[in-house]
C-alpha cells in the first residue's frame, strides 16, 4: 500500500474512533436500526439532511433525539400539518405594548437536529420554509435575516400509507435532500429486545460523548480519506447510466426513466462515499463503499415513467440493475 494512503489510513482510524463510541452509546435506546443510525452519522459529518420513509413506531423521533443527548445539541421536533403556516416554523415578529416595538420570536427550526415529522402532510409554502432554511443555513423573519447555527440536520418523515390529503414534495426539493432512507421493520430477535427494554425498568440514561466542536472536526476529518480516481469516474458512470442508459448498455431501462439523477447526486455520492469510509474507520473508498451508500443517495433522484409505473417497477429495482450492470474498477 501507498506510504500516503498508509498514513491517511492511521489519521482516519485516529479521528474515526469517536464515531463507535456514539454508535454503542446509542445503542443503549436504540435496538436494531444499524444503517438507520449509520446514515444520521454519514448526513451530520457531510453537513447534509435525511428524508426518512416508514410506518410510524420504527423509532424515528427516538433515535433523532438520542443522538442529540450523545452530541449535546439541540433537539427540536414539528409536526407537519394542513392548517401549519411558515410563521411556525420560522418564528415571527411579536409587538411589545411597553417598548412599542417589535422584536423577534424564532421559531423550532433554530435548533441543530430537527425532525420534521410528516412533511407532506404540510402545503407547498411550509414545506418550502424548511427547505430553504436546509440550503441557505439561514431564516428571514420580517425584514431581517437570521443564521442557523451550525451543525444544522434536518430529519424529514414520510408515511408511506394514508396518502389522502398530503402534499408531495415536487422532485426538485426532494433533491435537496442527501439521503433517502426506507425505514423496515425490526427482525424478531431485535422485537424481542425492544420489548425487554421499552416494557421493563426505566431506560438506561445515556452519556454525552463528544461536543459540537467534535462534530466540526469530524465535518473536516472524512474529506481526506483518499478516493482513486478509478472510483470517481464509476461514480459519474453510474449516475450517467440513470440519465442515458442505452449508452451503458442498458438499453432495457431506456423507456423506464423519464428524468436521471442531477449533478447534486455525483457530488454527494462522492461524499457520502468518504463519510461511509470514515466511520467504518478506513482511510480510503472502494466500490463496496458506492453501492452501499448509493441507493439512498439515487432512490429519491430517479423519476420513472408511466411505463416503468404500469410495470410496477420501483427506482430500487432500476439502481439495482444500473449497479448490476456498470463495470466495477
Amino acid at each position: 500500500m501507498d506510504p500516503d494512503i498508509t498514513f491517511i489510513n492511521e489519521k482516519v482510524k485516529e479521528e474515526s474512533e469517536i464515531v463507535e463510541r456514539i454508535l454503542s452509546e446509542m445503542g443503549k435506546i436504540i435496538v436494531g436500526q444499524r444503517i438507520l443510525l449509520e446514515r444520521m452519522i454519514i448526513a451530520l459529518v457531510t453537513s447534509g439532511h435525511i428524508l426518512l420513509e416508514g410506518v410510524p413506531g420504527l423509532a424515528k423521533t427516538l433515535s433523532i433525539k438520542t443522538l442529540s443527548q450523545v452530541l449535546d445539541l439541540n433537539f427540536s421536533r414539528i409536526q407537519f400539518t394542513p392548517d401549519l403556516l411558515p410563521a411556525d416554523l420560522t418564528g415571527t415578529l411579536v409587538f411589545n405594548p411597553k417598548t412599542s416595538d417589535f422584536y423577534t420570536r424564532r421559531g423550532p427550526l433554530f435548533t441543530n437536529l430537527l425532525l420534521a415529522d410528516e412533511i407532506n402532510r404540510a402545503p407547498a409554502k411550509v414545506q418550502s420554509a424548511l427547505l430553504e432554511a436546509m440550503q441557505e443555513l439561514q431564516v428571514t423573519i420580517g425584514e431581517k435575516s437570521h443564521e442557523i447555527e451550525k451543525p444544522f440536520l434536518v430529519m424529514a418523515t414520510q408515511n408511506p400509507i394514508e396518502q389522502e390529503g398530503t402534499y408531495p414534495l415536487p422532485e426538485a426539493q426532494i433533491d435537496r435532500f442527501l439521503l433517502k432512507i426506507k425505514v423496515t421493520y425490526p427482525s424478531k430477535e431485535e422485537e424481542k429486545d425492544i420489548v425487554t427494554k421499552m416494557a421493563g425498568s426505566e431506560l438506561q440514561p445515556v452519556q454525552t460523548i463528544c461536543s459540537r466542536d467534535d462534530v466540526f472536526r469530524m465535518n473536516q476529518s472524512y474529506k481526506m480519506v483518499y478516493m482513486d480516481e478509478r472510483i470517481k469516474d464509476y461514480i459519474i458512470n453510474l449516475v450517467f447510466a440513470t440519465r442515458f442508459p442505452e449508452e451503458a448498455g442498458l438499453e432495457k431501462l431506456k423507456n423506464l426513466i423519464q428524468f436521471g439523477a442531477s449533478p447534486r447526486a455525483s457530488i454527494y455520492l462522492t461524499e457520502t462515499s468518504r463519510a461511509l469510509a470514515f466511520i467504518k474507520r478506513r482511510g480510503y473508498v472502494t466500490p463496496e463503499d458506492v453501492k452501499t451508500i448509493g441507493m439512498d443517495v439515487l432512490r429519491h433522484r430517479i423519476i420513472l415513467s408511466y411505463e416503468a409505473e404500469a410495470e410496477e417497477m420501483t427506482t430500487d429495482d432500476i439502481i439495482t440493475e444500473i449497479f448490476n450492470n456498470i463495470v466495477v474498477p
